[in-house]
C-alpha cells in the first residue's frame, strides 16, 4: 500500500489550503498534559522505529521503488473514489516520486529521556520549498505510531520506581527488580504492532516479557543482539488447560509431574487457582515440599483470580484463615526462608509467586506496602503487567499532539500557534521556532527563537533528506532511562 495513504482523509488536500507561496512548515511533537497522578514527565521512545520502518523502509519499498505511473494511478483512484472527483491533484505526488527521498529534517531529544509536560520531544520541517505540505501530512502516521511506546515506556518506568523503592527498603536482592515487572500484555493489545511497541517500552525498564516478537523488534530497529545481551526473557510456565487436562480429581499429581519430571531443574511457573488455590497452598505443596526443595531451581506459584492485593498479601476479613493469610504468608509457613539484614522475610529460593491479572500502579504499590507491613520483602512476588495497564490508555493520557508553530510564506517567517478560548489551556501551543535546553538535568523549552538559536540546544538532527543520522542502540537507551 502506498504509505502516502497512511493518513487521515482530511490531510490529503491541505496542500491547497495553505496560503499561496507557502514554502516551509515547522512542527513539533509534544506531550501537553498528564492524566496519571504522580507523572509529570514522559519517556520519549519510538521515533527511531518510525523513521526506519515508515519513512525509510515503507517509502522505499512501496513508493519510490515502484513505477511512478502505477503509484500515481492507484493514488488517484483511491482519493477520487474516497473524496469524489476533486482537485487534490497528482503532480505533487509525481514530484515526490521523482525526488526519490523524503525531504525532511527531524530533530529530536535522545530516546529514553524523560521529557517534562509541554516540552517538545522532536520537531520536523521540510527541506525543499515545494514539499511544505509533507510536514503535517505525516502527523497522523507519526501520532498513531509514537504515542503508544511513549505511554508504555513512561508507565513501565513508574512501575520500576515503585518496585525499586520497596526493594531498597525491604529486600537483599534489589537487582531482582529487573525481572519483577513482567510484560503479560500481548494478547490484550490492539494488534500485533501495538503489542510489540508497548512491550518494547516496557523492556526499557525491565527484562521480563512474554511478547517474543519484541526481541526481533529491538534487533531490527535498535541495534540489539540477543546473542550478546539480554533483551528480554521469560521462564517455562503452565496455563489452565494444562492443569485441567492433567487430572480431573486434583492437581497434586500434575504439580508433582511438572516439578520432578518435566522441569526437574530451573524455574517453572505453575498456575494454581484452576480450582482451589488455598488447597494447593495448604495441601499439595506441603505434600511436595521435599520435591520442591530438592530441585535446582524455583517453583513459582501463580494465582490468577480475585483481588491481587488480597490474594498475595491476605485479607484480614477473608472468609477463611487461608484467605486472611494470603499466598506469601502461606508459602512462608510451608517453606520458610531467611530474614534479611533489613529485617524482612525472604522466601526460600526454591519457591516464589507471581500475580499477573489486573495489576495497576496503585495495586503494585499496595502489594509492596502490605507485604512490608507484614514483614515480607517486596521481591517475594513478581507482577505480571498486562493490557489492564498498557491498553487502558490513549493518546490523551499524556495529551500528545503534533502542531505547527512556524511557517514561511513568500520568503517571510510567520510565528503560528493555537490557543482556543474554550479550552483549559491544554491545547495552547508554543509559538515560532523552538529550542530545548538541558538545565539542572531537566529539559526546558524556549519558543519564538531565531533560526540561529534553533540550531543550538538539545534537539539534534536524527534524520535529513532520506538518511538516518543517529542510529541508537537499546543498551544506550536503557542506560539513559535509569
Amino acid at each position: 500500500m502506498n504509505p502516502l495513504l497512511y493518513t487521515d482523509g482530511y490531510k490529503v488536500d491541505h496542500r491547497r489550503q495553505y496560503p499561496n507561496q507557502t514554502t516551509l512548515v515547522y512542527s513539533n511533537w509534544t506531550p501537553r498534559k498528564s492524566r496519571i497522578e504522580g507523572i509529570d514527565k514522559v519517556v520519549f521512545f519510538g521515533l527511531q522505529y518510525f523513521i526506519k520502518k515508515y519513512i525509510i523502509e515503507e517509502f522505499q519499498t512501496n513508493f519510490f521503488n515502484k513505477p511512478k505511473n502505477e503509484v500515481c494511478k492507484k493514488y488517484s483512484r483511491r482519493i477520487n473514489n474516497y473524496l469524489g472527483e476533486n482537485l487534490v491533484g497528482i503532480k505533487h505526488i509525481e514530484d515526490l516520486h521523482d525526488l526519490g527521498y523524503i525531504p525532511m529534517v527531524i530533530k529530536a531529544l535522545p530516546e529514553g529521556a524523560e521529557v517534562p509536560i509541554r516540552v517538545p520531544m522532536f520537531t520536523m520541517y521540510n527541506t525543499l520549498p515545494e514539499f511544505f505540505w509533507l510536514t503535517n501530512y505525516f502527523e497522523t502516521l507519526l501520532s498513531t505510531t509514537v504515542w503508544l511506546p511513549c505511554n508504555s515506556a513512561t508507565i513501565a518506568k513508574k512501575y520500576r520506581k515503585i518496585l525499586d523503592k520497596y526493594a531498597q527498603e525491604t529486600s537483599s536482592i534489589p537487582e531482582f527488580v529487573d525481572w519483577q515487572g513482567h510484560d503479560f500484555s500481548m494478547r490484550g493489545m490492539a494488534g500485533l504492532e501495538a503489542a510489540i511497541m508497548s512491550s518494547a517500552g516496557h523492556l526499557l525498564s525491565f527484562t521480563g516479557t512474554d511478547t517474543i516478537p519484541t526481541i526481533d523488534f529491538f534487533e531490527t530497529y535498535y541495534n540489539a543482539n540477543s546473542d550478546t545481551e539480554l533483551i528480554g526473557g521469560s521462564v517455562a510456565a503452565t496455563e489452565h488447560s494444562v492443569m485441567c487436562m492433567g487430572t480431573n480429581t486434583g492437581e497434586e499429581e500434575t504439580f508433582k509431574r511438572l516439578i520432578t519430571e518435566v522441569y526437574p531443574n530451573g524455574i517453572v511457573s505453575i498456575v494454581s487457582d484452576t480450582w482451589d488455590l488455598w488447597k494447593v497452598l495448604t495441601e499439595y505443596l506441603p505434600n511436595l515440599k521435599k520435591d520442591v526443595l530438592a530441585r535446582n531451581g524455583k517453583v513459582v506459584i501463580r494465582p490468577d483470580s480475585g483481588d491481587p492485593v488480597d490474594i498475595i498479601c491476605g485479607n484480614p476479613n477473608g472468609k477463611s484463615i487461608e484467605a486472611q493469610k494470603g499466598v506469601i504468608e502461606l508459602l512462608w509457613e510451608t517453606f520458610g526462608g531467611n530474614t534479611n539484614t533489613k529485617g524482612y522475610k525472604e522466601l526460600d529460593s526454591h519457591i516464589g509467586a507471581i500475580y499477573g491479572d489486573s495489576i495497576t500502579l496503585d495495586r503494585a504499590t499496595q502489594i509492596c506496602e502490605r507485604l512490608k507491613q507484614k514483614g515480607f520483602a517486596s521481591t517475594n512476588v513478581v507482577l505480571g503487567i498486562g493490557s489492564f495497564t498498557y491498553q487502558y490508555n490513549t493518546r490523551d493520557t499524556f495529551g500528545f499532539a503534533m502542531k505547527a508553530t512556524y511557517g514561511e510564506v513568500a520568503g517571510k517567517g510567520r510565528e503560528i500557534f493555537k490557543d482556543p478560548i474554550t479550552d483549559d489551556g491544554t491545547k495552547k501551543s508554543a509559538k515560532g521556532l523552538l529550542k530545548v535546553t538541558l538545565e539542572n538535568g531537566e529539559y526546558k523549552l524556549y519558543d519564538q527563537v531565531s533560526w540561529e538559536e534553533e540550531k543550538q540546544g538539545e534537539l539534534k538532527e536524527v534524520f535529513r533528506n532520506g538518511k538516518l543520522l543517529i542510529d541508537e542502540k537499546l543498551s544506550e537507551i536503557r542506560k539513559r532511562i535509569v
